[in-house]
């Protein structure tokens, strides 16, 4: 009984392990698609001679974020995150 009981948590963790891989790489293909998106809207900002940095729009961004947070993400954790993406983002665009 003592063998079964130790193995049991053992293999949640392992469960849980395998369900934050599937999680990371959700969340790497949504950023890849993010990335192809920011990328077209590069192009469209060159063609309508608009600047690539829209702070306006980068702090609309994270404020609808954070009004959709509903944890346990911490509001500050968010926009950390969210800030490095769009930064990544706005670099590749350039």
């Amino acid at each position: 009984m003592k063998t079964r009981t130790r193995r049991n948590p053992f293999r949640k963790l392992r469960e849980k392990r395998k369900r934050i891989d599937l999680i990371d790489e959700k969340i790497l293909s949504l950023l890849n698609q993010r990335l192809r998106t920011a990328l077209e809207i590069g192009k469209v900002k060159k063609e309508m001679g608009e600047k690539i940095y829209d702070p306006k729009r980068e702090k609309e961004i994270l404020e609808r974020l954070e009004r959709r947070n509903n944890g346990p993400l911490k509001d500050e954790d968010l926009k950390k995150i969210f800030g490095t993406i769009i930064k990544a983002c706005r670099q590749s665009q350039r």
